[in-house]
């Protein structure tokens, strides 16, 4: 099985959020982007603050509701004596990318580090079908990244 985890975040007024996932970097970018609508999205929770490896849910699903049993003291003191500035963990996770093409619709302008390259080669590839479609070399419909077809490539 492959790991699980429990996790604390927070925001610039350190409310905290504690949580328990089976991928780490993709909740935490749900968060940071309120993908979820919510208490993280209500309250800016961004920052990863603590987090803990179990081996397989059952043990991190414990885990979160014996932290969640915790005193907010208690919480802080577990954060401060792991991360003392209370940096955020994931930060370096993601990069920012400047806008352009090869951003994937309905993700902005952060792409996971390790898929910006699959990213970049779907979106050049996208563009080179687009002129092949308007070159009359491929079939006439396309479909465009939102899920609508282009009125203006459908055939007549």
């Amino acid at each position: 099985m492959s790991d699980s985890y429990v996790y604390i975040m927070t925001n610039r007024s350190r409310t905290l959020y504690t949580g328990v996932t089976n991928d780490i970097e993709r909740r935490v970018y749900e968060h940071k982007h309120k993908v979820i609508k919510g208490f993280t999205s209500r309250y800016n929770i961004d920052k990863l603050v603590w987090y803990e490896s179990f081996p397989d849910i059952e043990q991190a699903i414990e885990g979160e509701k014996k932290l969640k049993g915790w005193l907010r003291s208690k919480k802080v003191a577990l954060i401060e004596s792991q991360n003392p500035g209370w940096i955020d963990l994931s930060e370096s996770w993601y990069r920012t990318v400047k806008p352009s093409s090869e951003t994937i619709p309905g993700l902005g302008n952060c792409i996971r580090s390790e898929r910006s390259e699959e990213s970049r080669l779907r979106s050049n590839t996208s563009e080179i079908l687009r002129r092949d479609q308007n070159d009359g070399s491929i079939g006439k419909r396309l479909p465009l990244e939102s899920g609508r077809r282009d009125s203006s490539l459908r055939s007549e």
